[in-house]
């Protein structure tokens, strides 16, 4: 039973840990009211790529009360998917494929809003007020309200960076109309290091705290339809989905408690170390069977092969060349690009 000096907040923190989430904290609706100002500078640079629903929702995004006018505070809550094995190791091994580590476990998406939704319902029979949940689909700030709460700050990679958990972190927000006491903001602990800058394979930081989303692997692999322009091909590498570079190199991470990972995010086997011939040879049922349960799932058959025919061009194994040769007939004119491309690249 609680005891009278437990208040509301240490109790939802404490019941949050209960439910799996690795840190929680508070900000006022009102929190981190610059960051609508650089996301406006964002768009305004083309950084977004075609990530249109960034502009389109601008001004919810922009702030708390630009989404739901009567939030007035913002419970902020991280689950760690520290990773137990070495995020680039696969760097040297150019016939198998590099899946971004959190997406080798379970669909965060679904883990953490069920999380968020049993945390939501504690907190309505503590005290009872309207609230929503987000995790990652809704036009939420969620790094830049994260450290406003004190979770950690974003860091010059643009991401959100723990003391407690690197940057390992998948985010989640309840917006609600109770009115919590909120935590202290966490300073920028980034220094002079510019170890994530320059770890990018294709620069995609115009500035330190910036990413030019259109540079990016991860968006490339992952958000990006059509073609892949030319010139980063070569810098993809065997990666077929995201890329951990930036987050993987931030000297923060040797702080990372691996017991706090939530078991949910575990890589399974299969995931970890793929061959792009494999890949390469996926339909649409066997991609879905293959990434059931998983983020990757939402990307489709075409764009992994797709990403899977760059790696094969950057593999230096031409024994990948025959099913490439099958691919330039796909009838996803993207794949077959990409194939072709490939082929001329083995046999250069």
């Amino acid at each position: 039973m609680p005891t009278q000096l437990e208040t509301i907040e240490q109790r939802l923190k404490a019941h949050a840990a209960e439910l799996g989430f690795a840190a929680c904290a508070i900000a006022p609706a009102d929190a981190a009211p610059e960051a609508a100002t650089r996301l406006r500078q964002w768009l305004d640079a083309g950084h977004q790529g075609d990530m249109l629903w960034m502009e389109e929702r601008a001004t919810e995004r922009g702030s708390p009360k630009g989404l739901w006018p009567d939030v007035r505070s913002v419970v902020m809550l991280g689950m760690s998917y520290a990773p137990g094995r070495d995020p680039l190791a696969l760097a040297d091994a150019p016939d198998r494929a590099r899946i971004s580590v959190y997406a080798q476990g379970k669909d965060y998406h679904d883990v953490v809003k069920k999380g968020l939704k049993a945390l939501a319902r504690w907190l309505i029979d503590q005290q009872p007020g309207a609230l929503k949940v987000f995790v990652d689909t809704a036009p939420v700030m969620e790094k830049p309200l994260a450290a406003a709460a004190g979770l950690g700050w974003q860091g010059k990679h643009s991401n959100l960076v723990s003391r407690a958990h690197g940057s390992w972190l998948f985010l989640g927000a309840i917006y609600t109309e109770i009115a919590l006491t909120p935590d202290t903001p966490e300073a920028d602990h980034c220094g002079s290091c510019t170890a994530c800058q320059t770890a990018c394979p294709t620069d995609a930081f115009p500035a330190p705290y910036r990413v030019d989303a259109r540079r990016c692997i991860s968006y490339l692999t992952i958000e990006h339809k059509g073609p892949i322009p030319e010139e980063f091909r070569a810098a993809i590498g065997n990666r077929v989905y995201g890329c951990d570079d930036c987050l993987a190199v931030c000297p923060w991470n040797k702080f990372a408690h691996l017991g706090a990972a939530n078991r949910a995010f575990i890589g399974r086997a299969e995931l970890a170390a793929p061959e792009i011939g494999d890949l390469l040879a996926l339909d649409d049922a066997g991609f879905r069977e293959i990434f059931s349960g998983s983020p990757i799932k939402r990307i489709g058959r075409n764009r992994m092969v797709r990403n899977a025919a760059i790696a094969a061009g950057n593999s230096g194994n031409p024994r990948l060349l025959s099913q490439l040769r099958q691919l330039t007939a796909d009838p996803d004119p993207v794949v077959a690009e990409a194939a072709t491309w490939a082929i001329g690249r083995l046999s250069a």
